[in-house]
């Protein structure tokens, strides 16, 4: 069952949250999967309002990044990779329909969290909400003689600490936000205790690393002066940097799935056994967090976000009863639907870093139509709970392999050599023989090459 009582069918379950009023067009586009690629560009511009330049970036067989900007935003550049984007349906997000892309080499990932998101609109769609936007930045003091009294003297200067840390930033204090707090904790290592200096810095719709690890490092050396104290007591300061397990910044959304649409109550009672087992085993916790993390990260990775931050944050949100369980919570509510809840770390931006100047991800950015870092949250963190959803039931029903590898189908016929006028021929004798491999596509391709005219 749901975690300490989470997962109940309430909106007092649920952070605060503010719906959208504004009208959207819908994002159920019937038999999406089955258009053309002009038509899904041209339904996708559409609802989203995409100029000309965004469509092209779309449509650009390199991935929207030229050469010249590769080289400028990594070291030793030699190329660019371009992975599968494609945009999941069905998404309604606090009352607001959201086309979401999604950038992944994996099959059946996007097919799923449409799939998912289908289920949780037939009851209502997903609720979620953001926390304040706020970094924690640390500062590593070494060699402190006394470090309460350290901690004294810097919860004494606090207000000195912040001043400085904030004429880092020449926009965030004019909007009220910047460095708000800064709180001191000490740290046992084998090499002896370090006090850990954290400054709480609000960065509003922003990623916010940079301005961070600004911060730490333009306060270090005022640190270092508080924690010698009076007789100069030689303490330094090593690592400045920004902590990526962003406790201060979490989302959470939930979503009914009516028990119609999930299969069944026989159905639903398999899926929080599904879940159970996630939750008291870590080998399957793993798993079933991996398949969460397709969702977010997918979205992450569309949008020009830091999917390792992200997903790094959340593996150790994952252990922070002291094991590693299950990232979603799932249960009943009193009408038998079955209701599934996650929260997370996510820190997450709108504006600065790759969204800025990668084509495609900005075009990602207006396809999705978030103006906030908060309402992107609130976007991936339903994408990581429609593809759990649609994982559990695929494993508790048929099975995950029955739809995953018809997918993965296309991938062998290609791989097998096959043209493009070949692929759906060999995909479906593949699949009616039982024979979705490299080699039965091998087979497949063989027997339709040699067949007479």
């Amino acid at each position: 069952m749901g975690r300490e009582g989470e997962g109940a069918d309430s909106p007092s379950s649920l952070l605060s949250t503010s719906p959208s009023t504004s009208p959207s067009p819908s994002s159920a586009i019937p038999r999406f999967f089955e258009k053309t690629r002009d038509e899904r560009l041209g339904a996708i511009s559409d609802a989203a309002g995409l100029g000309a330049g965004d469509t092209e970036a779309l449509r650009d067989a390199s991935g929207g990044l030229a050469f010249e900007q590769a080289d400028n935003m990594v070291e030793n550049a030699i190329g660019t990779l371009a992975t599968p984007l494609g945009v999941a349906t069905n998404f309604m997000v606090n009352g607001r329909d959201v086309l979401v892309p999604m950038a992944i080499e994996e099959p059946s990932v996007i097919a799923a969290a449409s799939k998912g998101a289908k289920a949780a609109r037939s009851g209502g769609g997903f609720r979620a909400a953001a926390s304040e936007a706020y970094s924690i930045g640390q500062i590593q003091l070494l060699d402190v003689a006394d470090t309460d009294e350290a901690a004294r003297r810097i919860a004494e200067r606090s207000g000195d600490i912040i001043a400085l840390a904030n004429t880092k930033s020449t926009t965030l204090p004019k909007m009220g936000r910047g460095a708000k707090e800064v709180s001191c904790r000490a740290v046992d290592a084998p090499s002896g205790r370090m006090l850990i200096a954290e400054l709480l810095i609000d960065v509003g719709d922003a990623m916010g690393a940079n301005i961070t690890n600004s911060m730490c490092e333009a306060v270090a050396p005022l640190l270092e002066d508080i924690c010698g104290g009076k007789n100069g007591g030689g303490a330094r300061a090593l690592l400045r940097i920004l902590s990526n397990y962003s406790t201060r910044r979490t989302v959470r959304a939930q979503a009914t799935f009516p028990q119609d649409a999930v299969g069944g109550p026989g159905v639903v009672s398999d899926m929080i056994s599904a879940f159970e087992f996630a939750d008291c085993d870590v080998y399957r916790a793993v798993t079933h967090n991996k398949g969460v993390m397709n969702g977010i990260i997918a979205v992450a990775s569309a949008t020009g976000q830091d999917g390792r931050a992200i997903e790094a944050a959340a593996h150790a949100y994952a252990c922070r009863t002291g094991r590693y369980r299950s990232i979603t919570q799932w249960d009943r509510n009193g009408r038998g639907d079955l209701v599934g809840t996650i929260e997370l770390p996510m820190s997450v931006g709108v504006v600065g870093g790759v969204v800025t100047i990668h084509p495609v991800a900005r075009a990602c950015m207006r396809i999705l139509g978030a103006e906030s870092a908060g309402e992107l949250a609130c976007i991936m963190a339903s994408a990581g709970l429609a593809q759990n959803y649609a994982a559990m039931r695929a494993l508790a029903t048929d099975g995950i392999q029955k739809g995953h590898m018809r997918l993965h189908a296309r991938n062998f016929a290609v791989a097998a050599g096959a043209g493009p006028d070949e692929v759906d021929s060999v995909v479906c004798k593949m699949v009616s023989a039982g024979a979705v491999s490299i080699q039965g596509a091998r087979d497949v391709l063989e027997s339709e090459r040699r067949a007479p005219e």
